[in-house]
Parts: structure tokens; sequence; C-alpha cells
């Protein structure tokens, strides 16, 4: 028994109509999908523990001065570093050895600054990275031992203690006629080379409201982080102070889990927003531009005037057999002056970053001519952005 079968014929013409279309359908599919990304990356979300930081939640700074010695031969000279030569005699005579006035030529010994970072919630006994750095001319810090040096926060209280060997990732090597160096061999570290002695007395727990702080102060973006707060929790526990902080009064019924809350909130997504800003390095000719820029409707020419100038010398001498005259050498001076590029370009009112880059392409400027350029756009009031050189 055969089976009845429907085979639809379609004209050439009409088939390559058909294939058109699906080619165009599918296109048209593929330029949507692209908008709708570039939209979203356009508009896209950023978490609040990415954008703000919690008032208190921060780190200290700690330096202290010691000494390094194990030093082979590259330590301080002791007659160009008198602070090495106290501080070298000062801790002898602590350990019961007395060197004063004696003339101490050890160049095995180094004074040195150390720095470390004291983390927030630091406990006691907690372990720091500390970074030595030499304070007199010592040439290398290599295979060098760091002596007990207490660390010092901005209240002159001390906060940790370091000692240990030092990590040396630079050398340097001479001889009479060469000298071969690598890095930087007068700086070290020392991976959890302190101990924390004092802690910072910070009750995140017991506080009933904190304050959030913007990285990128916006009045918008403290508006929109505010909203997405109450929104998140239902209800009205946050509102914007400036354009750099948000208060956020911890609930009732969330007292006792304040980490947990934190949690909560620092993932809440915000759009955040930004003014019209260009930065210009000049320096290294690097330009930044923000999504925002705008330019209103300016003509842009761009051209290199070179003018040539060379001088030829000839040598004019008499005709044979005169009377007079003297052989003189006669300059002979050419000037050629051509202007390279002439182009012009039009930017309409209120054209787009990209627009103003496509334009500055296509007439061949480079970054230090566009350095100039955006500078007399602005001049000429057309630049709706703030323009910031570093």
């Amino acid at each position: 028994m055969r089976q009845n079968m429907t085979h639809l014929y379609f004209p050439p013409t009409l088939s390559r109509f058909v294939r058109g279309s699906v080619c165009s359908l599918l296109l048209a599919s593929l330029l949507a999908g692209c908008l709708v990304f570039l939209s979203f990356t356009a508009h896209a979300q950023t978490r609040i523990k990415d954008i703000a930081d919690i008032e208190g939640v921060r780190d200290n700074m700690l330096v202290g001065y010691g000494l390094v010695v194990g030093l082979n031969g590259t330590g301080d000279n002791m007659a160009s570093s008198p602070f090495t030569q106290k501080s070298l005699v000062g801790m002898l005579e602590r350990l019961g050895v007395n060197t004063r006035g004696d003339d101490l030529k050890t160049k095995n010994v180094a004074a040195v600054m150390v720095t470390a970072t004291l983390p927030a919630f630091s406990s006691q006994g907690g372990k720091l990275d500390v970074t030595v750095s030499t304070l007199g001319d010592a040439k290398s810090l290599l295979g060098g031992t760091l002596l007990v040096t207490p660390l010092l926060g901005a209240d002159g209280e001390v906060y940790a203690v370091a000692q240990g060997p030092l990590a040396v990732g630079g050398f340097s090597a001479e001889g009479e006629g060469q000298t071969v160096s690598k890095g930087v061999p007068t700086s070290g570290r020392i991976s959890n080379g302190a101990i924390v002695e004092r802690v910072i007395d910070f009750r995140l727990a017991d506080m009933p409201d904190m304050k959030f702080i913007l990285k990128n102060p916006d009045f918008t973006t403290a508006q929109r982080m505010a909203a997405a707060i109450n929104k998140k929790l239902g209800a009205d526990v946050a509102d914007a102070l400036d354009n750099a902080s948000v208060r956020f009064v911890v609930p009732a019924n969330r007292r006792g889990d304040v980490v947990s809350l934190l949690t909560d909130i620092e993932q809440i997504a915000v759009v955040p927003d930004q003014i019209a800003k260009v930065v210009v390095d000049e320096q290294s000719g690097v330009i930044v531009m923000g999504e925002n820029v705008r330019i209103s409707t300016v003509a842009i020419a761009q051209g290199n005037l070179t003018i040539r100038v060379t001088e030829t010398p000839q040598v004019s001498q008499p005709s044979p057999f005169s009377e007079g005259g003297n052989t003189e050498i006669v300059e002979r001076t050419q000037v050629d002056a051509t202007e390279d590029g002439g182009k012009m370009a039009v930017l309409s009112q209120g054209v787009s970053l990209q627009d103003l880059v496509q334009s500055l392409n296509a007439l061949g400027v480079s970054p230090r001519d566009m350095i100039t350029i955006l500078q007399s756009i602005k001049a000429a009031g057309a630049l709706q952005a703030d323009l910031e050189i570093i």
C-alpha cells in the first residue's frame, strides 16, 4: 500500500525569495540579540559590596624603624649614615654590650623602615606581612635579617612586632668596569613577619546604624542604593545623606544577626551612575572617555604644516681672463611649505562617544593631536563633559 506524500514545489524565483527571507529573519534576530546584549551591558548592575564600603571597617597603617643585620658588606656606611651607628650602639647597650665611643666600621648592618597594614577585625596573635626598605646608603638587603621592630599606629601605640629573614627579589653585582642590577635590592618583604599585639576595639554587632561610603561619590548612585536596600528589606531603613554616604538603620528583628544582614545587603545589585568625564594623560597620550560624553555641533579640521628650508652653498668665480673679481661662496636658499591633511569633519548635535572616536579616527588623528582637539572642543563650549588632565 503506497503512502501519499505531498511535495511542495517552489519556483526558482520564489525559492530564492524564501531563502532570502529566512536569512533576513535570522540576521534580524541576531541583531536584536546583540542590541539587547549591548543594552544590558550599558546598564550593567554592580553589587553594593563593589561600589561602597562600610564606615569603620577599614585597614590601619603601621610603621616602625629597625635594623637589618647579616648583610654581606652591602649595608650602610657608618660614616655617612650616623643614625645607623647610633641605633646599633643603643641596641648593643640594651643587650649589655658597651660600644659607646668606639669607631664602628661594620658594613653588615642597615637602618630600615618597616611598614605593614593592620586589617579590620584582626585578633591578637595574628600574622601580618611586612615590607622593609632601606633608609641609608645600603646597596642591598639580600641575606639580611630584621631584628625585633615595634610597629606603631597613627596614635603612637604599638600594635604589632616584626622580625625575621627578608625575601629580596632584586640583586646587584658590580665590578671594576661593569654593574649589573635587577629589580630593587634595597627593599624586601617578610611573609607573616609581624605578630599582632594590640587590636582596635570595634564592635560591629552592637551598632544600631551604620554608613555605606561610596567609592565614587554620586547623588544618583546613592539614591538608587538606598532605594534598592529598602526594596530588598521591605522597610524604610536606608536613606542617602549626600553623594558619598548612605545611612542604614539595623532593623529591630535583625539586631543579633548583623553579619548575615550585611551579607544580604552586599549582594544587592545597583546600577551606578557617573558624570560625563574625559581624562587625559598628556605624558603617555592616554585618553579615557566616559559613556555619557556628548558633543554639540562642531566642525573639526586637522592638518600639519611643514616648512622645509634648504641651504645650498655655491661657489661664484669671475670670468676667465677678467681683470677684476673675487671667488665668493654664495648661499642659495630654497623654502618649501607643505600642508598635510586638510580634512574636516562635522559632528552633529549630541553625538555619542563612539561617533566622536570614529570621526577622529577617520581624520587619522594621533592620540597627541586628539588631546589638543579635545581641549579645543572644550574651549569652544562644545564638549558636554568634564575634561580632567593628569
